[in-house]
């Protein structure tokens, strides 16, 4: 108990002493409400010491200030990315389980039909009171599925605990503490918005030849899933991320 009060003492003022004077009350404010709630104290105070061996492990420093989380429907996996500065490379952390993907293989393009989105988003909120243990939002529906979707393309997809879900990213009740865990500790580094990248499948060869064998008369489908392999193609090539950036169509651009 010791321990993790002293701990607990050294996370707090390690976040004092390096947040930017100007931004220090802001995040003041944010670490204390979410620290306010059981299960976000409850996940920091059991697993972010684990969590820190594991990142020093691999090079990289804790709490971490750059991560990025990657998910593939098609293997139900949530893989963490992180690296130590801005111009550096990502390291690949751990991989998580999802525990189950409703839908089909393909973007969310509107309401009500049960898909689980694709493409490039990012965390834009963290609930701390979450009736699926916690949960951080993605910021769904992004430009282009505002461009290309169909009628009201609906919202409320979140990364959760729980294990059950439709339409959104649904982990085990440990996962999600440990994933919030880093999240909140990379927010609370400096890291304005934690990119979350979400593909049908692992986008090398073998994957789009599964995809177009699947889907031999989609044509929307495969021209929408050859636009997001050019940036899984790169990050696989340099372990680094390229904007998102759309046409005026809605169409990712590079």
């Amino acid at each position: 108990m010791v321990k993790e009060l002293f701990s607990y003492v050294v996370f707090c003022l390690f976040l004092v002493i390096n947040i930017p004077a100007y931004a220090q009350d802001d995040s003041i404010g944010f670490r204390n409400s979410q620290l306010s709630y059981g299960h976000v104290s409850q996940s920091w105070k059991k697993y972010n010491d684990t969590l820190s061996r594991e990142f020093r492990k691999k090079g990289i420093a804790y709490p971490p200030k750059d991560i990025f989380l990657r998910a593939f429907k098609s293997q139900n996996e949530l893989e963490l990315w992180a690296r130590n500065s801005e111009n550096g490379e990502y390291k690949l952390i751990k991989t998580y389980r999802i525990c189950s993907i409703s839908g089909a293989l393909g973007p969310k393009r509107t309401q009500g039909d049960r898909q689980v989105p694709e493409g490039y988003y990012f965390i834009e909120e963290f609930n701390p009171a979450s009736e699926y243990y916690l949960s951080l939002r993605l910021n769904y529906p992004n430009y282009s599925d505002q461009a290309m979707g169909n009628g009201k393309l609906g919202g409320d997809i979140y990364i959760h605990g729980g294990c059950v879900t439709v339409g959104c990213l649904p982990m085990t009740n440990d996962g999600i503490q440990e994933i919030y865990t880093l999240c909140l500790n990379a927010k609370l580094s400096g890291q304005a918005n934690i990119p979350v990248h979400i593909y049908p499948t692992r986008l090398s060869k073998s994957g789009m030849n599964y995809l177009y064998h699947e889907f031999p008369k989609d044509l929307a489908r495969q021209q929408f899933w050859s636009e997001l392999k050019t940036g899984y193609d790169y990050f696989e090539k340099t372990h680094r991320l390229l904007p998102a950036m759309y046409t005026p169509d809605g169409r990712y651009a590079y």
